[in-house]
């Protein structure tokens, strides 16, 4: 099992620190632009390798896309990061050049890889493989939906006041401040609706707290986070390279699913060995289908900022 990671930097790093620890994949690539900085991080990731208990070999390269050859599994966190005050949308001019360009690198390597799209705006980047690489739709898959649940798992244990492992719950919608769509009415804490624990006032704090998960993050940090996202991304692609069958919400290519047709958005999707093996459609109410709507358009106008 080999796995690429474009993009060196604090994702990318994170991403491949978690799958190595996790230990399923033989050889994990890092790639980046800026010269030595690939080779310098993977360097430092082997010498954790006896004190993390793995046997991966990572390697590093700058902008040699020849050593990512025959990969199972590539993900795309290249593009600049979002800073504060900025919105992801404003992303769109100079990271859809670079996801292009870096799509391209990788299928003339590995034309059977399965993608997964991290770069901002997610869903968008996401579209951008879909139109100009002509792979089928379950080998591109956008990655925001599993870091916004964790997000909102980690806001619903919070106002319950219990650990994060009793907490379920998914995010569905666009990866933006706006566009995400935190599912409290399905959310359970071991089984029990949340709505037996917490207020509806309560519960749509939790939500607006999700929403603004990443700019948050972005004001406390001066830049994007990186551990979260590295592990959701990391979970996505264990669960192809084990074919574990797991459900992610995952920004999919959809054709007809939940009323949308030729856009990606975030939607509950089985992954296993062949990427996005299935879409799961679940039954929503006026609410919830009218926020997914909206969630949509939003989408659709980012959309419209693409040239192919």
């Amino acid at each position: 099992m080999k796995v690429t990671i474009v993009g060196a930097g604090a994702v990318g790093a994170s991403c491949a620190e978690y799958i190595a620890i996790k230990n399923f994949a033989s050889e994990i690539v890092l790639v980046d632009i800026k010269e030595g900085v690939a080779e310098g991080k993977a360097m430092d990731l082997m010498q954790t390798a006896t004190l993390n208990g793995f046997d991966s070999k990572i390697v590093g390269s700058t902008n040699d896309y020849s050593k990512t050859s025959g990969s199972d599994v590539v993900v795309i966190t290249s593009g600049i990061p979002r800073k504060p005050g900025m919105t992801r949308e404003e992303l769109i001019g100079i990271n859809a050049g670079i996801v292009k360009e870096v799509s391209g690198n990788l299928i003339k390597h590995s034309p059977n890889t399965v993608i997964i799209v991290v770069s901002n705006p997610m869903d968008t980047m996401t579209y951008l493989v879909h139109k100009t690489t002509g792979l089928p739709k379950n080998r591109i898959i956008g990655m925001g939906g599993a870091l916004d649940s964790a997000r909102f798992k980690f806001r619903l244990s919070e106002a319950l006041e219990c650990p994060p492992s009793d907490v379920d719950g998914m995010v569905i919608g666009g990866h933006s401040d706006t566009g995400m769509v935190p599912l409290t009415r399905l959310a359970t804490r071991n089984s029990i609706p949340v709505t037996a624990f917490l207020s509806e006032g309560r519960l749509n704090q939790v939500s607006e707290d999700t929403k603004v998960g990443g700019a948050t993050l972005t004001k406390l940090l001066g830049t994007s986070a990186w551990y979260a996202p590295g592990a959701a991304v990391s979970a996505m692609v264990q669960a192809i390279a084990c074919d574990q069958k797991k459900m992610f919400p995952c920004s999919a290519l959809l054709e007809g699913e939940y009323g949308l047709n030729d856009l990606c958005i975030g939607v509950p999707s089985i992954l296993g060995k062949d990427g996005l093996e299935k879409i799961v459609e679940i039954e929503l109410t006026d609410a919830e289908k009218a926020k997914i709507k909206e969630s949509a358009e939003g989408v659709k106008k980012t959309n419209d900022l693409l040239t192919f």
